[in-house]
């Protein structure tokens, strides 16, 4: 009988079937952070248990912690200083990976998974954060939960899990120059909708697909939880496997070559069926932009305003019906985030703003995703290239993605930003967010108003 991708996942870590068509499912991989890492740790000492396998317990600070340089456990965000330290006794004495403040391979859960070589091939990982779809571009099942089901998955390393629906979306055609995967992405919740995907698994597939580097197949992944799916999933093949080689927690020797014979079934059968199938033409989409608070407010770079936008929404956001996003005035521009914050997307922002200056009045911060995206970053003179345009260089973290009562942009500022949500008040009190690719964020905050990279280029 011929399987998806997630069928034969789903079937290799099935321990048992339970009632109305659910499983036991076997989880490899457990990630935590200090914003939900102590909750869970702790709340599994209290019931007197432990991990039953610490070597498959992760753990990093990078919710709370600050990016500001010379940071230390001391946050602005309130209480913050506590989830770091309570996260990082919890950690040690459950014996678990910790990668803490100052640790050389700190940084955003997604980034430094794949960095790391924890998440694999075929693998279920799960951790408290719903931007763990970002694997999935490894051809893993990974996905968000709440703090009990970590904690469950700690203590049993299974979880119960309702089997989800299937989509396939395909992405077909060679994207136009400055056409990227955030685009891709966007394009596809902007038609479909930010409950399209509602609960399902959706492999990403098609030519386009296999033309993206990894890094962008992450980027792809990581919003589809944007899209209201569970997660996302793409197949390994070869740029998969180069990627994941010798990487620190990756198999070595004789392992490899046996996981990669393993490897080689993960892909979709052909005549496989999906409960809903969805083809969009790469070619004919043009580089993208938010204009309201859901990620499916969204329109290409030159378009309008629709003229059926809630007028509640319009009052928020600070535009009318009609109005073209280009040429509008912004207050701030920020790249960083789980989904365009590695190192090829600092190369592409950096390419637009060489021999370039942020317009006068504009606050322009980048976040690398990785203390490692960082280092590889200043070893090719990146960083000397944002700071000469006029940006602040950080270290990684989740800062300025999500105000979480911390460090935030002006209140009521308009931003325009490579992350990955646009709701009210994400990026601090009335801000108003516009979320594009790291290109876009560049070349509007040289201009100082919303612009078309192409422009620029």
């Amino acid at each position: 009988m011929s399987k998806t991708l997630f069928d034969k996942i789903w079937d290799r870590h099935t321990v048992a079937p339970i009632m109305q068509g659910g499983a036991l499912i076997a989880i490899d991989r457990i990630f935590l952070h200090e914003r939900t890492g102590a909750v869970a740790l702790n709340s599994l000492a209290a019931a007197g248990r432990q991990p039953s396998d610490p070597s498959r317990v992760f753990c990093v600070m990078d919710h709370i912690v600050d990016t500001r340089p010379g940071r230390s456990d001391k946050t602005l965000i309130p209480g913050g200083q506590a989830f770091i330290s309570e996260t990082r006794e919890a950690a040690k004495r459950a014996g678990i990976h910790l990668f803490d403040v100052t640790d050389p391979d700190q940084g955003i859960t997604h980034v430094i998974s794949p960095e790391l070589g924890i998440v694999l091939p075929g693998c279920t990982l799960i951790t408290p954060d719903s931007h763990t779809c970002t694997q999935g571009a490894f051809g893993a099942l990974a996905w968000g939960v709440g703090s009990s089901d970590a904690e469950h998955a700690m203590a049993t390393g299974t979880l119960r899990l309702k089997r989800p629906k299937t989509m396939r979306v395909e992405f077909t055609g060679t994207p136009s120059q400055g056409v990227t995967a955030k685009d891709l992405i966007l394009a596809l919740i902007a038609e479909h909708s930010a409950s399209g995907g509602a609960g399902c698994v959706i492999e990403f597939c098609g030519s386009t697909v296999r033309s993206l580097c990894m890094e962008a197949r992450m980027t792809l992944c990581n919003m589809a939880t944007e899209f209201g799916a569970m997660t996302a999933i793409i197949a390994p093949d070869g740029k998969t496997f180069d990627y994941l080689e010798n990487r620190r927690f990756a198999p070595k020797g004789k392992l490899w070559d046996a996981a990669l014979t393993d490897w080689q079934d993960l892909h979709c059968d052909e005549n496989a069926q999906f409960d809903c199938e969805i083809v969009i033409d790469a070619a004919k989409l043009a580089p993208m932009i938010s204009w309201g608070t859901s990620v499916d407010a969204t329109i290409p770079i030159t378009g309008c305003v629709p003229s059926n936008a809630d007028k509640a929404v319009l009052e928020y956001i600070a535009l009318e019906r009609g109005q073209q996003l280009i040429g509008t005035s912004i207050d701030a521009a920020f790249i960083g985030s789980c989904t365009n914050a590695r190192l090829s997307d600092l190369r592409r922002a950096a390419k637009i703003l060489k021999d370039r200056t942020v317009s006068a009045g504009i606050t322009a911060i980048c976040v690398p995703g990785s203390s490692e995206v960082k280092r590889s970053a200043e070893r090719e003179g990146l960083d000397q290239i944002f700071l000469d345009a006029g940006f602040e260089w950080r270290e990684s973290g989740c800062s300025m993605c999500f105000f979480a009562g911390g460090e935030s942009f002006a209140e009521g500022a308009r931003v325009i930003s490579s992350t990955n949500r646009n709701f009210q008040s994400r990026q601090g009190v009335s801000v108003k967010t516009h979320i594009a690719s790291p290109e876009t964020v560049a070349a509007s905050a040289v201009r100082g108003a919303i612009t078309d990279h192409r422009e620029l280029n």
